[in-house]
């Protein structure tokens, strides 16, 4: 008799199975996609991906994820062996993923693999636009907490590398910052610089191989009011 109900429980044992998904954490808000979803957004996107395996008590699990151009499923430029992964893309174009998953216990194996995929599953897309960066061309560092700083336009997007540097018109280095989100609040060693003309040099990379230099005049206006007649850099 307890043999019999062995036999029956070993029948009726519950197969593991994944849920992949991916979570992307931006500025304002945070992205939950789950297979089959798909997100556009600028480089560099940090994604944490996770498995999310379920019944699969007494079961030994081998997992791959797999990373590939759109259109290039059997050819993946990354491959990763964890539960739950980190990835930095840095590159423009459509991204696919997905993961392997199989299962193995004492005599049976469950596997998630390319056939699972290739069916009515579909894998988590992550597209990445192409880069943009603009400069203004003046800026009003008054505290009135409206254009106090000097900094790339909005809209820049997929920048992976970046490095801006002011100088004043005899070529003497005032600031540098390596970051787009960041900028020059118009200080010299911490004290304000005067009124006038000084120069930007802007070298950054975008993510899709697209390479900035960029090299304008910057115009300081401390005395400008918001309403004034005076342009501050949107062109």
């Amino acid at each position: 008799m307890l043999c019999g109900l062995a036999n029956l429980c070993a029948m009726a044992q519950i197969e593991p199975y994944i849920t992949p998904t991916a979570t992307i954490t931006l500025p304002n808000e945070t992205k939950e996609l789950q297979t089959g979803d798909s997100y556009s957004g600028s480089a560099p996107l940090t994604v944490t991906f996770k498995a999310n395996p379920y019944d699969d008590d007494g079961w030994n699990a081998y997992y791959e994820w797999r990373f590939y151009k759109e259109g290039e499923e059997d050819n993946p430029y990354l491959l990763r062996y964890e539960q739950d992964t980190e990835v930095t893309f840095t590159t423009a174009g459509a991204h696919k993923i997905v993961c392997f998953a199989t299962f193995k216990n004492e005599n049976k194996t469950i596997e998630y693999t390319k056939e699972y995929w290739s069916g009515e599953v579909s894998p988590i897309s992550i597209s990445i636009s192409e880069s943009k960066l603009e400069m203004p061309n003046a800026f009003s560092p008054n505290d009135d907490k409206i254009n106090d700083v000097y900094k790339a336009k909005k809209g820049y997007q997929s920048i992976v590398e970046f490095k801006a540097t002011i100088f004043n018109r005899w070529g003497v280095k005032l600031y540098e910052w390596d970051d787009p989100a960041g900028g020059w609040d118009g200080k010299y060693k911490g004290k304000d610089v005067a009124q006038g003309v000084y120069f930007v040099v802007v070298k950054a990379r975008g993510a899709d191989g697209r390479k900035f230099n960029i090299r304008r005049d910057v115009n300081l206006l401390r005395g400008y009011t918001e309403g004034a007649n005076t342009n501050t850099g949107e062109q």
